[in-house]
């Protein structure tokens, strides 16, 4: 085997060689096969032997990984690869393929140009494939796609040679439906057979094949089948190793960081395309400014924080001070170099059109923008991704605290999906997560990983509140009477929910022309996107109030007010979803000093509560698209579980001995879902449940869970009514 060292020293001479990179990232529904035909890539670079391919999974290093036989964490390796008597420099990263891990999947595209897409031959195109493959497309990165497992149609399915190929024609047809509704506009990114963009093989079994492979190695889809009822497994992979039709595919049919750049920087960033930076994004110039941005944080105990990411932009080197995008502070490069799976290897340099690590940057974000320049920073990629349940967490030693809140720090930090905030009440800290799978990594991390004995609690939904209707105009006055504002509540539709949530705000908006063209983009008219004041998640405060002087010097005031009532609704102090508060007039007092924060911020939040709840509030509840495939004889004792949860059954569809489900359910309803139905099923059913958004609650349950949630933090049973905010 080679040593890593070696590898990297041949990848180095090649990242400057920017025609012959591809980025790529590895995609699939869970259980598809990505880190085990991962292996077959990294035995080409001599990191493994062609022996452990498949069994390895050299990308799932870590401890829970290889426990659990999951992904995780996503893992960067470069792969120097010879084709055609060419060099090239394959940059590739692993992505986990569970729901609750979708952020690492969405970070890990921002820094790719292409995409192997996996889909199981005998499962097809399931919910994460429809997930991950749109979202790559919304990033502007291409996909090709291999059909894995094709060994179980023989084994399980039997199919014949006619069967089989209806089923790929069916999995090529669904993967270009999906593509042609979300390809860039004038694109054609289809996959097909006869291009050489559509491979087919087992990553287990370590073969593969594609039109151009068949040629060359002069093997038929009956050659196969006759090898695969023969198991003349090692004979097959020997006569079409998955690698060599992988790595053509990728070669032939997905961008090198020049020509991608062209068409995604436009995209992914909103900066001067004609001044110098900008077109040294466009062009990808190793010569140019250095840009570079964060796509993931990881925090060593030794080096401190390394961020991992994509240099769109001029050459990194150690020395060379950045600067953080939209702020002043300057840093400076300790160490740079790339990633193979868990171990970094210092470089001299890293040029554009690389993935690469920088030790020194400290307080960095994924999502950070960094330059010598001062330009503006790359689009955020994270905001659509909402945690839905939460823990609470407490040090069982008070001695441990302090060093429990830097390890959430570390964690949330690397997974900014995990959200954390205490609990001013109880002193408790509560981690939020999109599934609890991803709370119980978090539990892992904390006492395994660092050693500390914590206490948590059962899990807790995190709900919404939202209203139905317009609210009439409501007046909210200062406790000192003094000072009256006219406001008026409206709920937005869901492409505006959806459209503000891209500005990932939580508070003041500077209303420019680039932020201005934005919000007609995603469909308010101008004169409402000038008066903005403040977004808030998908929250907006507009001012329609003229000439009134004294309005400017409490702005910030109202804003305050304005978030206090977004964070903490009137019926359960859930967080707020989907209004858009207007303030009409202001009647101020003339002397500052009566209009102080203690006079205008409760005025401003309490006339916002009034507002919610004469405009019908409401619960909403999170939802989970929950995929499974169970033996046909198990059916009815997981219907039967889902029926028991309020789940509502989308699809069902038999293929031989196995049937496939797909549900949505409320996420309240699924704790607990895997232990029953394990049972029901006697541990023979897959499932994975995939975040669905928020709905309402219905009607009959809301006065009971709003008692709950109130109850659980300590509050009065029944929310006040809205006189009690019009006092």
């Amino acid at each position: 085997m080679v040593k890593k060292e070696k590898v990297v020293e041949i990848a180095e001479k090649l990242m400057h060689n920017q025609k012959n990179i591809r980025n790529i990232g590895i995609i699939a529904h869970i259980d598809h096969g990505k880190s085990t035909m991962t292996d077959s890539l990294v035995a080409v670079a001599g990191l493994i032997s062609e022996e452990l391919a498949g069994k390895q999974l050299y990308t799932d290093f870590y401890e829970l990984e290889q426990q659990r036989g999951v992904t995780i964490f996503s893992a960067n390796i470069s792969i120097p690869y010879k084709y055609e008597g060419d060099q090239y420099l394959i940059n590739l990263i692993d992505t986990p393929g569970h729901l609750d891990f979708v952020g690492e999947v969405i970070r890990a595209l921002r820094a790719v140009d292409g995409v192997i897409l996996l889909v199981d031959a005998v499962e097809g195109v399931m919910p994460q494939t429809e997930t991950v493959l749109t979202r790559a497309l919304a990033e502007h990165v291409k996909p090709v796609l291999l059909i894995n497992k094709v060994d179980r149609l023989f084994k399980e399915l039997q199919l014949t040679d006619e069967q089989m190929q209806e089923r790929f024609i069916k999995i090529i047809t669904e993967v270009n439906k999906l593509i042609k509704t979300n390809q860039p506009k004038g694109a054609d990114w289809t996959v097909s057979i006869q291009d050489g963009s559509v491979s087919f093989g087992s990553g287990i079994q370590k073969w593969a094949v594609s039109i151009e492979t068949m040629k060359k190695n002069n093997i038929t889809f009956k050659d196969i089948a006759e090898y695969l009822r023969k198991e003349k497994i090692r004979e097959l992979s020997k006569k079409s190793p998955l690698h060599e039709a992988i790595t053509e595919m990728v070669i032939k049919h997905l961008p090198n960081p020049v020509d991608a750049q062209k068409y995604r920087i436009p995209v992914i960033w909103k900066g001067d395309l004609e001044g110098n930076v900008g077109k040294d994004l466009l062009n990808c110039n190793a010569d140019g400014a250095p840009v570079f941005m964060v796509t993931k944080v990881l925090v060593d105990p030794h080096a401190g924080d390394i961020a991992v990411g994509r240099v769109y932009s001029g050459t990194l080197k150690q020395g060379l001070k950045l600067k953080f995008a939209g702020i002043s502070k300057e840093v400076n490069i300790q160490q740079v170099g790339v990633y193979i799976a868990d171990e970094r290897i210092p470089t001299e340099q890293v040029p554009a059109g690389n993935i690469a690590y920088i030790v020194g940057l400290r307080e960095a974000l994924a999502g950070d923008t960094l330059s010598t320049e001062d330009i503006s920073p790359f689009e955020g990629f994270m905001g659509e991704i909402e945690p839905v349940i939460s823990i609470s967490v407490e040090a069982k030693h008070p001695k441990d605290l302090p060093k429990l809140i830097e390890v959430l720090k570390q964690i949330t930090k690397e997974e900014p999906q995990i959200k954390t905030e205490l609990n001013q009440e109880t002193g408790e800290h509560i981690v939020s997560a999109i599934g609890d799978f991803q709370l119980e990594i978090v539990e892992h991390r904390i006492k395994k990983d660092r050693g500390l004995e914590i206490i948590t609690s059962n899990p807790i939904v995190v709900y919404r509140e939202t209203i139905e209707k317009e609210s009439p105009e409501i007046l909210g006055k200062s406790p000192n009477k003094h000072n009256k504002y006219l406001l008026h509540l409206e709920k937005l539709d869901k492409k505006l929910k959806e459209g503000l949530k891209k500005f990932h705000s939580e508070g003041k908006i500077k209303a420019d022309k680039d932020f201005i063209e934005r919000m007609i983009e995603i469909g308010f008219d101008r004169d409402t996107a000038k008066r903005t004041w403040a977004i808030y998640k998908d929250n907006i405060l507009i001012n329609n109030t003229r000439g009134i002087v004294q309005l400017e010097e409490n702005k910030e005031l109202i804003i305050q007010g304005f978030l206090v009532a977004m964070k903490e609704g009137p019926l359960a102090k859930e967080k707020a979803s989907g209004i858009l508060v207007s303030l009409n007039d202001a009647n101020l007092h003339e002397d500052a000093i009566h209009r102080g924060p203690a006079q205008t911020i409760p005025a401003i939040s309490r006339a916002i509560y009034a507002g919610m709840l004469l405009a019908n509030a409401k619960i909403l509840e999170p939802k989970q698209r929950i995929s499974l495939t169970v033996p046909n004889d198990f059916v009815g004792g997981v219907t039967k579980e889902l029926s028991s949860r309020r789940a509502h059954i989308l699809e069902m569809r038999t293929e031989g001995d196995q049937t496939f489900v797909i549900a949505k359910a409320p996420v309240k309803e699924m704790i607990g879902f895997a232990n029953s139905v394990r049972s029901a099923t006697q541990g023979r059913a897959v499932w994975t449940a995939e975040y669905a958004g928020y709905e309402p609650l219905p009607k009959d349950l809301q006065n009971k869970v709003i008692e709950e949630i109130r109850k659980r933090k300590g509050l009065d049973p029944r929310p006040k009514p809205a006189e009690y905010y019009m006092d």
